[in-house]
């Protein structure tokens, strides 16, 4: 997956939304209905003036609207070797943020005024029918079985180009993010702080590698600090940047389970790994597959044939199990069935514990005789070979 930089955007149109950003917590629907009037720039030079624009505008900036950083934001995140992706650039992800466009009057659902990002990948094609991504989340406290799904999934969506969405957060995100660079796949991760900002302190290292072969993204500039709010805040954004949510193990107040929520809300398919009913850390899973918008899935496989695209190649079944007996014949089946282990079984005594007719039973053993798997004894009759 290729980086986000497309045609160069005009560097009043970086500033402008750089300012909006630093000034507006998102998420901010007055301020951005302000920049879909007048457009950025102008929407910005007017609330940097102090102009009244309206109870609801002046909400959302507060006394923020005299902290103009812009330039410097740009530069701190350029130093970091990042960028500001704005809804001008080619690289933005114009289907992904559509789904918000499909939720009028909430104010909650409202897309991005920009995104600051750092890392190689793109974000513009997670959501299209060309390219799927999963945004796999979950509970902080998981267990050993939660861990081992998030990353050993993950390892498998990398395997099948699928980008995996998440938090960065403990627990299930992090395992998440593993599974998917130890495959060498491609990883997002969407941050509550600034893209300078390793949190937890103990996934720096973690963040490091997804910035160096993925993408890590947040709204909020350089400098930010991490709060309660804008975790909650965020999860819509990992929601929108996944082609479907894949809810691994979360208990039952959790932020993932309002990512899986804020997904059903966009009209990204909702997938649930079922667990232990004693287990704590499934009690939020169970919960969302009883309010009847979720889909229960048993493996990777799964999850990448519910995400697959309309007219897309189907997921191959996986390989089942071969018994010795497949491809036989019903009366050879039967007939195998009946033997007693390595104690030969006369003629008479197979007919009358398979129910295959006296007549048949010679011609089944004939046909297990070809396949290896009876041997016959002299007189005393017939027994197994393995």
């Amino acid at each position: 997956m290729t980086g986000d930089h497309g045609s160069p955007v005009d560097e009043d149109v970086l500033l402008a939304r750089a300012y909006l950003l630093r000034v507006a917590e998102p998420p901010a629907p007055a301020v951005s209905h302000l920049v879909e009037l007048l457009g950025p720039v102008e929407a910005a030079a007017r609330i940097r003036s102090g102009a009244d624009l309206g109870p609801h505008v002046g909400s959302e900036v507060g006394a923020r609207r005299h902290d103009d950083r812009s330039a410097t934001d740009l530069a701190a995140a350029r130093a970091l070797g990042g960028r500001l992706l704005v809804p001008e650039d080619e690289g933005w992800p114009t289907t992904a943020m559509a789904a918000f466009a499909a939720r009028p009057g909430h104010a909650e659902w409202v897309a991005p005024l920009a995104l600051w990002v750092r890392g190689p990948a793109s974000v513009a094609g997670l959501v299209t029918p060309e390219e799927r991504s999963v945004a796999v989340v979950g509970s902080r406290a998981a267990t050993g079985y939660g861990q081992w799904v998030a990353r050993d999934w993950s390892a498998s969506f990398a395997d099948a180009a699928v980008t995996v969405v998440s938090g960065a957060a403990l627990g299930i995100d992090g395992e998440a993010h593993r599974g998917c660079l130890a495959a060498n796949g491609t990883t997002v991760a969407v941050l509550a702080c600034g893209i300078d900002r390793a949190y937890p302190p103990s996934h720096g290292r973690l963040l490091e590698a997804i910035a160096e072969q993925g993408l890590v993204v947040s709204e909020y500039p350089v400098g930010a600090v991490p709060a309660r709010h804008r975790f909650l805040v965020r999860n819509r954004l990992i929601a929108a940047l996944a082609t479907g949510t894949l809810l691994v193990e979360t208990g039952r107040r959790s932020g993932a389970a309002r990512t899986a929520l804020a997904a059903q809300e966009l009209g990204r398919p909702v997938l649930v790994v079922p667990g232990p009913v004693t287990s704590a850390q499934s009690v939020g899973n169970h919960a969302t597959l009883r309010k009847g918008y979720a889909t229960v899935v048993g493996s990777a496989a799964d999850v990448l044939e519910d995400l697959a695209p309309l007219g897309g190649d189907p997921v191959p079944e996986p390989e089942r199990p071969r018994a010795p007996t497949d491809g036989l014949s019903g009366q050879a089946v039967r007939v195998h069935g009946a033997l007693r282990g390595h104690v030969p079984t006369t003629l008479p005594e197979l007919a009358r514990e398979s129910g295959v007719v006296p007549g048949a039973v010679p011609g089944a053993l004939e046909e297990l005789l070809d396949a290896g798997l009876v041997v016959p004894d002299g007189q005393r009759g017939w027994s197994r070979s393995v």
